[in-house]
């Protein structure tokens, strides 16, 4: 109940009707979208997203036909602490777009999909710093951590509950394929691989 409330007041605070599509139910129910950032830093309250990458998931089958993966205009330089991680400079950014145009295309292309990730709430916190101010709401959809599924099948096999939750733990744990890490599209790809196999096990042995 409490989340329906909040959704109806989060509807209520929204500035552009060209977005209510948003808050609408959900039609598709094994229809989701996994999505990752990456950006300048770690703090959503003073970094930036350079890059946006999701791919939609539709029953058992990753759309990789589906997908976005958009670079972002920058007005500062890129640190070299940050380009050390995701290799991104700012000559990369020739072909990136505004940030409110970025922005859009993100949410037309999430629309009201559960949205799925790996420590999502940090990429979820970095989306809202900018559509709060641009349109006076939060994120409304549904949200689905992949460390946190892994956690629960995993726990039952490790009872002194010692579970590394690593992205490439997990990967391995579940004998995944890696592809090029800190790459926005390659990170939310594997993190779909991880999501469709937790769905299709109880529990994942020691």
């Amino acid at each position: 109940m409490f989340g329906t409330l909040k959704k109806k007041w989060n509807r209520k605070h929204l500035t552009d009707d060209r977005f209510t599509f948003l808050f609408d139910d959900a039609k598709h129910e094994n229809e989701v979208v996994v999505f990752d950032c990456e950006t300048t830093g770690l703090n959503p309250k003073k970094d930036d997203i350079i890059s946006i990458g999701a791919v939609k998931i539709k029953g058992n089958k990753i759309m990789t036909n589906e997908a976005i993966h958009l670079f972002v205009e920058q007005d500062k330089q890129i640190s070299h602490e940050s380009i050390t991680i995701h290799q991104i400079r700012h000559c990369d950014l020739e072909d990136a777009i505004p940030l409110k145009d970025a922005i859009e295309q993100f949410l037309h292309f999430i629309g009201n999909k559960t949205l799925v990730g790996y420590y999502l709430e940090f990429d979820v916190a970095m989306i809202n710093k900018y559509i709060k101010p641009m349109m006076g709401i939060t994120l409304p959809n549904k949200q689905e951590e992949v460390s946190a599924i892994y956690y629960d099948k995993k726990i039952p096999t490790i009872p002194q509950g010692n579970i590394d939750l690593g992205f490439e733990a997990i990967l391995d744990d579940l004998d995944l394929p890696k592809l090029q890490a800190h790459d926005a599209l390659n990170d939310a790809v594997m993190t779909a691989m991880i999501y469709l196999k937790l769905q299709h096990v109880r529990r994942i042995g020691a």
